[in-house]
Parts: C-alpha cells; structure tokens; sequence
C-alpha cells in the first residue's frame, strides 16, 4: 500500500523538477485538447440529421441510416477506390524518394554543395499548392507552357495534348508533384538518423576494404532501420487520407472523376451539398480505418522485424 504514494510523491517530483518544461509545452497541449479533442463530440451527428436550426443536441437520431447509404452509394466506392489508389501509388514511390535523397546527400564530399542541395530541395515545402498548381498549368499548358514544348519536342506527347486534362497523366503528376514537394523536407529526419552513427564503424568498414555501397548498406540502412520502419507504418496509417489541397486544386472538369477521393468527397457532400451528418460519417469512416491500418502495420512490423511504434 505504502508504494502508491510513493509513486505520487515521485511523479510529483518530477513535474516540479521539470516545471519550466512543462510550461513551454502547455500551449502545445492546449491546443491539441481545444482544436483535436473537444471537437471530437461533433462525432455523433454521423448518426443524426442534423441540421445547423436544431443544433447538435435537439437533431433527430437516425442511427446508421448515414453509414447504410456511405456503403450503397456508387460515388463513395468510387472515391474509396481512388484514395487508394493515390495513396499506394504515393507510398511505392514518394516513400523511399526521402531516404534515397538522405543516403546520397551523405554521400557528398563538398559540404557546401551539399548545404545548397539541402537548401533547395528543402524550399518546395513551403510553397503552398495553390502556387505549385498555378505553375503547373502555365508550365503544361499545350500553347505556351516551356515542359509542353519540351515533351512535344521530344515526341513525347502530341502537340494537342494538355496533360492537366488527361486522367492518364492525373495520377503521374500528383505522384510526381508530391515527391517533388515533400523530398526534401522528409529527408530532415534520415539525415538526423544518420548524423547519429558512429563515425568509427565507416573508417572500420573502410579499413577493411568496403566500398562505398557496401558501407551504405550494411552500416547507413540498418541504422535507418528503426525510422524508417516507424515513418512507414504512420504512412500505412495515412494511405486512407490523401492530401486533400492538392487534388481538389489539381482537379477540373475533364479530371474531376480520377480526383474524387474521400477527402474531396466528403467536403463536396458536406459544405457545398450541405449534407454534414453524411460528411460526418465518412471522416469517421475514414478515421477507423486509419486506426485500424495503423495498428495492422505496427503488429505486422512488431512480428516481422521486432520493431514497433507502441
């Protein structure tokens, strides 16, 4: 009995030692409570028709009538369809695109050229999508766009073909403007990893005759192996949620249908149509199976390679 308060007193200890922390993280925990928390009770208008007169507490119940018409309706399955889509094909390709950046800005000998490498490749995160999509159509478009004429140069594409109304070169530019944004940002966290290994076992490897390959893969990727494995089952998490900003600016008349994903789905339904008990149930929807995949991925890795994210 006598160690229940001793584990207070501890834990009380701890908190005053570390009081000044505690208060630089206070706003950060604010923030999370009042902006991810509370509006969590906004979750029980998914089995409500709720209509803004009524408000939360006065709208009908209507059980899972919401959910019963998400599963029946074309559109949703559509729009499922799609986010899947985007999101693997994301993962195949943007996911390793960071690490590769990592492991070859490592690799380079003139530390200035390397700094101004970073430095570029750092800049496209903070441009937001509406410059990115903006520049996108000026650069392909079919009469003046410069990438245009390029790819028509090359015979690559016809002279009439505009790349930003074609569904079959949708998903290559959303991949492609994706890596091309985020590269240099997610690679911060491999470089950090890597900053963290032992100088002494590259000069072993060294002295032992391997080369440069042989250091990167038996010293540099197991290191990384901790990281990459928890950044991986995060993104397995996230494949139900696409990014939002970019499809919805990079979708048209003529690619509305490839670039109908939940997100955009559930913004269309909900804001524009007005529907918010339906656009309610699929960010639910979405949140599930975004737990669920997440903890499938942490028991896959916890199984497989003894490494885990909880």
């Amino acid at each position: 009995m006598s160690s229940v308060p001793a584990k207070r007193n501890s834990l009380g200890r701890k908190f005053w030692t570390q009081r000044y922390l505690m208060l630089l993280t206070l706003p950060a925990v604010l923030w999370i409570i009042v902006f991810n928390y509370i509006p969590m009770y906004g979750i029980i208008i998914a089995f409500q028709e709720y209509t803004p007169f009524h408000g939360v507490i006065h709208s009908p119940w209507v059980g899972f009538d919401n959910f019963r018409e998400l599963f029946n309706d074309p559109t949703f399955r559509e729009s499922l369809n799609n986010t899947f889509v985007i999101s693997i094909v994301k993962l195949v390709f943007g996911f390793p695109a960071p690490i590769l950046l990592a492991l070859m800005l490592n690799e380079l000998v003139f530390k200035r050229f390397k700094r101004i490498v970073q430095s570029l490749s750092y800049l496209p995160y903070f441009v937001s999508w509406v410059l990115v999509v903006g520049l996108m159509y000026t650069l392909l478009d079919p009469e003046t766009g410069v990438v245009s004429k390029l790819l028509v140069h090359l015979h690559l594409i016809g002279s009439d073909t505009m790349l930003m109304g074609s569904e079959k070169s949708f998903l290559t530019l959303v991949v492609f403007t994706e890596i091309w944004k985020s590269i240099g940002w997610n690679s911060i966290i491999y470089l950090a990893a890597i900053a963290g290994v032992d100088p002494q076992l590259y000069e072993a490897a060294t002295v032992d005759g391997a080369n440069r390959f042989r250091r990167v893969w038996h010293i540099t990727l197991p290191a990384l192996k901790p990281t990459i494995i928890i950044l991986l089952i995060l993104s397995v998490g996230g494949l139900i949620n696409s990014n939002f900003d970019q499809l919805y600016l990079m979708q048209n008349s003529m690619t509305q249908d490839a670039a109908n994903v939940l997100s955009v789905y559930s913004y269309k339904t909900g804001l524009v149509s007005g529907r918010f008990s339906y656009a309610t149930a699929i960010g639910l929807f979405q949140s599930v199976v975004a737990f669920v995949l997440m903890y499938a991925a942490n028991y896959s890795s916890r199984k497989i390679t003894k490494e885990s994210l909880f």
